[in-house]
This record gives C-alpha cells, structure tokens and sequence, in this order.
C-alpha cells in the first residue's frame, strides 16, 4: 500500500464530532480488522476498519481507540502493538508511539498489553459502553470479526452496564464529506480516469479479462492508489450479464462488447466508475442503440441528484426512463406493460439492480436508500440493460458529488460518449 499522508486535523475533528452524539458517562471501544489468513503463514493483504481510519488515520492491525470524554486524564487513548526487533528484521518498521500521534492527533498512546487494566478502570467509572460493528444490510459475513468478539467478551465481564451502538453515530457523520475526504475522492477518480485511457488503448479482439485486470492494476500502482477499490468486473460478452462477475478469466472476442466496473482506492477513499466498450473499437448498430439508450436514462438520472432527494425516490424515476427505452428497444410494448404483473415488472428482467449507492471509505458507503441527499454526499449514477439472448451487458457509472448548486460528476473526466470512445480507441 502506498503510504498517503492525510494531516491528522481530519481526524481530531471527526472524533470532536462523534463525541458530540455520546451520551454522558460513557466509553466508546473500537477495534481494528482482522489480519485474514490466506494460507500456509500468509495473510491477504490488509486493509483498515473504515470506522477505526474515519477517526484515527491509523492502518496498523491490533489497534484499539478507546473515547472516555468526560474522563479528566483519559478523553482519547490508542493502543497499539509494541515494536520489537524481530518483527522490525522479518517484517520492517513498526510505528512509534511519536508515529501514531502524529498519524491520528491522540496524544495518549499505549501498548496493547496495557488494555485490560486500564479499560477495566475506565469502564468502572462509566455508565454506558459504546461498541463498534459492521451494520451494513446486505452484508452477514459467516466469520466473527474482532468487534462482535470483543462484544461477546465484554458483556460477559460487565453484564450490568447499559450498551450502545456507535454505528449509527458514526454513519451519519460519513455520510457528509469533509472537504480533505472529497479531495481524495476526486484524486482516486483522476486516477481511475487514467485507467481507462490505458484500457483503450490496449485493448483488442483475442486479449484476455485478466490481461485488462491487470493493465488497470500497473496504472492505479504507478499512481500511488493503495489498488483496487473492490474487485473490478472486466466481463466480455455474456459474462457482463451477470452483475458481479469478477473471474475475469475469458478471452475478448471480436464483436463483442467489454463491461468494466473498476475504481482505485486512494487514501483509502474509493472511486466507482463503469464503462462498456466494443472490443474491436466499433460498437455495432443494435450496440449503439442500446448504449445510447442508457446514456440517455445517465443523462436525466444525473439531474436528480439534488439535496433533498433520496435514492428511493431516485429508483422511481429511473425505472420509468429504463422502461420507456426498454419499449423503443423492441424488448416489449406498451401493452405489455399495460398488462404485466406490477409485483414483477418487464423492465426487471433487462434491469435488476439499483441506480445509486453512497462513495467514500467503502465502495458500497454507509447510508439507507431513505437518507436525503445534503451538500457533501458522493453517490454512483449506474443504469444498466442486461440482455443475455443477444450477449449484451451495458453500464454506465459515475461518481456524482450533491452540492447546494447541484450534482458535480466526480468522473466527468472519463469518456463515455460513443463517438469520443470509439475515436479513442481507433487511434491506439
């Protein structure tokens, strides 16, 4: 991961936020990720609890930050693992605690070993234990992380206090972006943006999805993103049908259509971006149209990005545009539609996924389809039309900022205009 230096006023401010919303006598306990086991003695490579980054900065596994804001000598502590020669032979330089205050503004810096005594005198004096887990719907993973352990733990060993969930807390306050965290933003959009140009350029009737993974991965790396904000789809043909294929193991045939859905992660900030080319540089007739189609429902959704709305509301609209382009497609009447089952309509079958969700430390961000958009959100735009009988997956994303003025496109930058990618790609 490349080291990305954040100033350490971020944090100090999204903690002095948080502790806003905490109720008096109360202690808030939030763990780092797991190190995940690849194999062997190996890990996968490591990445921070969003919750932990939003209010330290800090990327080292075993961390615990521990807020007690109405503590006279302990409002703010961090522990962290102890440096030992070993690991600094095996491994390389472990973080002072000098590091670490200068990383996240905590001055109280402590040793993991020293947890125990001082959490326990700690929460004593407290009333309520404010504790950290992943909330988001969709996601029910079947391995325990170290906040449901510790959670387990804890209430074992003080059954008697009242616990809270700091989630919530947290959520509402990443939802609204500083305006550091939009920098970082629009730079891993930059660098996404880059991506692209490359992919242009290279790709070619008979190269591989890998091949383009990794064409992706050598620009995000020469540009300093810490990789991949998710696993990108790189699905040729039928396989950009399905939703969330990521094997990326097919060749690119000629005639074909390429789906990308890609972004870098920069400073552990994401970008979200989708793109559909022709592999042979020309999109074909019954292509054009249906890219067109979408690019048309893009175009109208993107106004719909305005403080007040919703991603509910949202959905609405642009089913209604995607079935209207849907019927001048040929793919069914108004008639049809007259008559279909409201509980499952036509468009369904063509179109099976959302048009928006919220950006920022996660791909797939914290907040409902109910949230109202306000000045500072980052959400995707991303209508699509999946017609498997004809090998066709088409999707066109973007990254759109909410401000008082309007929706700003973070990835304004990335061309999807179907002259503009077809001259692009006929001059490589």
């Amino acid at each position: 991961m490349h080291k990305i230096n954040i100033n350490n006023s971020l944090f100090i401010k999204n903690r002095e936020n948080l502790v806003k919303y905490i109720s008096p006598d109360s202690i808030v306990i939030i763990h780092a990720n797991d190190e995940m086991p690849r194999n062997g003695d190996q890990y996968f490579s490591y990445r921070q609890n969003s919750d932990m980054f939003y209010l330290t900065g800090i990327n080292e596994p075993k961390t615990i930050l521990v807020l007690c804001p109405q503590h006279p000598n302990f409002k703010e502590i961090v522990f962290v693992s102890k440096p030992n020669e070993d690991h600094a032979i095996w491994y390389g330089y472990q973080p002072s605690k000098e590091d670490i205050t200068a990383i996240s503004g905590i001055k109280q810096v402590m040793w993991l070993g020293d947890f125990d005594a001082v959490v326990r005198e700690l929460i004593i004096g407290c009333k309520n234990i404010y504790l950290n887990t992943n909330e988001y719907i969709k996601f029910i993973p079947d391995v325990e992380d170290r906040n449901q352990r510790f959670t387990k733990e804890i209430k074992g060993k003080y059954p008697l206090h009242n616990y809270h969930r700091i989630a919530p807390l947290v959520t509402s306050l990443r939802l609204i972006k500083d305006d550091v965290e939009i920098e970082l933003i629009k730079k891993a959009c930059e660098i996404t943006s880059k991506a692209f140009l490359r992919i242009l350029k290279f790709i070619k009737p008979g190269c591989f999805e890998y091949e383009v993974e990794a064409e992706l991965s050598h620009e995000f790396a020469v540009n300093k993103a810490n990789g991949h904000a998710y696993y990108p789809i790189i699905a040729s043909g039928e396989n950009a049908c399905t939703l969330h294929y990521t094997e990326n193991k097919n060749s690119c045939k000629d005639g074909d259509l390429l789906l990308l859905d890609f972004g870098a992660e920069f400073g552990n900030f994401a970008s979200d971006c989708s793109r559909t080319i022709p592999v042979n540089g020309k999109f074909t007739e019954r292509q054009k149209a249906c890219y067109q189609a979408m690019l048309n429902v893009h175009k109208k959704a993107m106004d719909l990005f305005i403080v007040g709305n919703t991603i509910d509301k949202l959905n609405n609209e642009v089913n209604k545009l995607i079935e209207n382009e849907l019927i001048k497609l040929g793919l069914f009447t108004k008639n049809d539609v007259e008559k279909q089952d409201t509980e499952n309509p036509l468009f369904k079958k063509y179109y099976m996924h959302g048009v928006s969700h919220f950006i920022g430390l996660d791909v797939h961000d914290v907040g409902s389809k109910q949230d109202t958009f306000k000045e500072g959100m980052v959400l995707s735009c991303e209508p699509g039309i999946y017609i498997k009988e004809e090998k066709i997956g088409i999707r066109i994303e973007n990254d759109i900022l909410i401000t008082k003025q309007g929706p700003v496109n973070l990835t304004k930058s990335i061309p999807m205009e179907i002259d503009e990618i077809e001259k692009l790609m006929q001059k490589s």
